[in-house]
């Protein structure tokens, strides 16, 4: 039986990718177009969070990053050159992998296996020695990429609102303390953080050099938080579903099953005039 692939790959096994394999490397630095025209791995094509990993459109209907619908997420795969049997290996700029985190999200979640996250991203390729160039790159021309349906389990406002605060549910929240805690927000309209939620920062699942953790710490840490409710009862969200899958990927990485993303996550809640924890209740 052959072993599951490991959902991060090491950058100095990056040198030991098989060249006869289908690759396609894609970089996935959130708002950093520029960095990528600048430098970017050798091979890498840019992949926009906002316009290719998202259908963005009312904050207050799904978030700030919605998921695409399948159709704009095929033709996204396809415009990369991606085809069923194609590996893909992913990174972005910032050593936490978010961005790289949703897209590994996405494209495991329509039933492509062959798929990993840089660990360290960009920054440790390159420490690394994997080659950079700022050259253009053109992807090689495929058919249409079929997608039939999101597999992997999502949550969605009104179930979140239904069990965040019964004790057969945990609803994590990966942000920040400060941010969970209601003490700042830099980016939604409102701070603070959903009743009844559990704060476990994604920031957590990384080392000082801002590695992944071991998957045996990583599964004995979840195992540990989680234990308390059934694995199909745990709902992750962050700020918009973009951080979220780092956990998610970091679960994967553990040998855990993977608990339901709420994509609309603390963008959406905040607008909706739902029940929130605010700064000064928190305490």
């Amino acid at each position: 039986m052959q072993n599951k692939l490991s959902p991060i790959i090491k950058p100095e096994d990056l040198t030991w990718l098989n060249q006869d394999e289908e690759i396609v490397i894609l970089d996935v630095s959130a708002g950093s177009k520029s960095r990528y025209d600048e430098q970017h791995l050798s091979g890498a094509l840019f992949v926009d969070v906002n316009d290719d990993l998202a259908n963005i459109d009312d904050f207050a209907k799904g978030g700030r990053h919605p998921l695409p619908t399948l159709e704009q997420f095929a033709q996204v795969l396809q415009k990369s050159g991606i085809t069923k049997t194609t590996k893909v290996i992913v990174y972005d700029d910032k050593n936490g992998g978010n961005a790289a985190a949703r897209l590994w999200w996405m494209l495991r979640s329509i039933g492509h296996e062959k798929v990993q996250v840089i660990d360290g991203g960009f920054q440790a390729a390159v420490k690394a020695g994997f080659p950079i160039t700022n050259k253009k790159e053109t992807p090689k021309s495929v058919g249409a990429y079929e997608i039939k349906s999101w597999n992997w389990p999502l949550s969605n406002i009104d179930e979140v609102q239904k069990v965040a605060k019964t004790d057969e549910y945990i609803v994590v929240d990966v942000r920040d303390a400060n941010r969970f805690a209601g003490l700042t927000e830099p980016i939604d309209t409102i701070a603070g953080h959903i009743p009844g939620a559990t704060n476990i920062p994604f920031t957590e699942n990384l080392d000082a050099d801002g590695r992944f953790l071991s998957p045996e710490i990583l599964k004995e840490k979840y195992t540990e938080a989680l234990a308390t409710v059934k694995p199909e009862n745990i709902i992750v969200h962050c700020g918009s579903g973009i951080t979220a899958c780092h956990t998610l990927l970091a679960m994967d990485y553990a040998g855990l099953p993977i608990p339901k993303l709420y994509v609309g996550s603390w963008s959406e809640w905040s607008r909706n005039n739902k029940e929130m924890i605010l700064a000064k209740e928190a305490y």
